[in-house]
This record gives structure tokens, sequence and C-alpha cells, in this order.
């Protein structure tokens, strides 16, 4: 098993704007690990509330009898872009940053070399 705290303190280091981070149990809400940098960003509610996000997508393509698997969402809002990529059928990360100092392309591309680095 991959160590989660290590893993978000180093896509802390890596990602640009970088905001907070967290890898939640999908089913629980609860995080296994997290990082902010700011102390107003509760990881907390946004791992609760995204788990059930997360949990609908699944329904979403079990109800439309898709083949696919699902590997990531994106969120984007007027000034941040939010990322949560699947570790696990159980497990994801959720990556917050700021919109005007990175990029998606630049958000996904240190999150997946993390978790090579990490052998997630």
């Amino acid at each position: 098993m991959a160590d989660y705290n290590a893993l978000v303190g180093d896509i802390a280091s890596e990602v640009n704007g970088f905001i907070g981070a967290s890898v939640v149990d999908l089913n629980s809400g609860m995080t296994l690990a997290t990082r902010s940098a700011r102390p107003d960003f509760d990881l907390e509610v946004a791992s609760a509330y995204n788990s059930e996000m997360v949990k609908g997508k699944f329904r979403t393509v079990e109800a439309l009898g898709l083949s696919s698997e699902l590997e990531d969402m994106l969120l984007t809002l007027s000034d941040q872009l939010h990322l949560i990529k699947l570790i696990n059928k159980e497990t994801f990360i959720y990556v917050a940053a700021e919109k005007s100092k990175t990029n998606l392309a630049l958000l996904r591309t240190a999150v997946v070399l993390q978790f090579k680095k990490h052998g997630v």
C-alpha cells in the first residue's frame, strides 16, 4: 500500500497554485491523508461531499449500462480546478488548485507522475 501522506505531500510540492489534497475512503467519505495550503479550506467537508459525487457517478455509469471504468472527474470553478482521480474502487484522491497558476494538463500530469512514483 502506498504512503498516502507522502503522496499528497509530493503532489502539494509539484502543483503550482496548490490549495489542498486528500486521499478519501469512498464508502465512508473519511480522509486517509490530507495536505492544505489554506487553513480555511476544509478538506474534511470537501472529501465527504466528493465521495457522494463519485458514488453518484458510479451509479450513473451502472444505470447507463456502460462497460467503461471511471478514471477521474474534473470540476472547474471560476478561479479553481478540482481533480478527483480514482486510486481504486474504494479510494480516490482529490486535488484543488488555483486556476490562474496551473491548467488541467499540468494538474493531471503532476498527479499521474506522483501516482507512478508512489506505486499507486
